[in-house]
C-alpha cells in the first residue's frame, strides 16, 4: 500500500529525517472479476508508479524563524509541542497543500491529519513508522 524511506535531512542526524513516501493507487474493482487472484494482481507495479512520480510524497522542509531562532513547520494550531517526530507530507507539484501531518500534542499524545489520495490505513502506517526512533530520528 505504501513505501516509506527515511534519509538524513539538511540538519543532519540531530533532527527529523527526510521522509519520502510512495503510495499505491486504490483502484476501482467494481468491473473486475472478484476472484482472489484478481485482487493480488495490480494493474501497475509500485515501481512504475514511482517512476511516473504521480504518487511520490515528501516531507516538507522546515523554515527558519528569526523570532525563535529555530526551524519550524506551520501546523495551523493542530500540533502544540516541538518534536523531531513532527512532520508534514506534500506532493512536489503542490508544496502548499499538506496531504498528511503528524505531530505531538502531549507527552505521549500525537495528532494525525490526512487527505486524498491517502487512505486511513496508509496514513496510520506512515505515522507508526515515524514513531520508531531508529527510523525517524537520531
Amino acid at each position: 500500500m505504501a513505501t516509506i524511506t527515511y534519509e538524513t535531512n539538511f540538519l543532519g542526524f540531530k533532527g527529523p529525517r527526510r521522509i519520502t513516501t510512495i503510495l499505491s493507487i486504490m483502484t476501482d474493482v467494481e468491473n473486475k472479476n472478484e476472484d482472489a487472484d484478481d485482487f493480488s494482481q495490480e494493474e501497475e507495479s509500485l515501481i512504475k508508479q514511482y517512476r511516473s512520480s504521480n504518487l511520490e510524497l515528501q516531507s516538507k522542509s522546515p523554515v527558519w524563524s528569526n523570532d525563535t531562532q529555530s526551524y519550524f513547520l506551520n501546523f495551523h494550531g493542530r500540533v502544540t509541542q516541538a518534536s523531531v517526530k513532527n512532520f508534514q507530507l506534500i506532493h512536489k507539484t503542490n508544496p502548499d497543500h499538506t496531504i498528511l501531518q503528524f505531530g505531538k500534542v502531549g507527552e505521549d499524545v500525537f495528532t494525525l491529519d490526512f487527505g486524498y489520495p491517502m487512505c486511513a490505513l496508509q496514513a496510520f502506517g506512515i505515522a507508526l513508522s515515524s514513531i520508531d526512533g531508529k527510523l525517524a530520528c537520531e
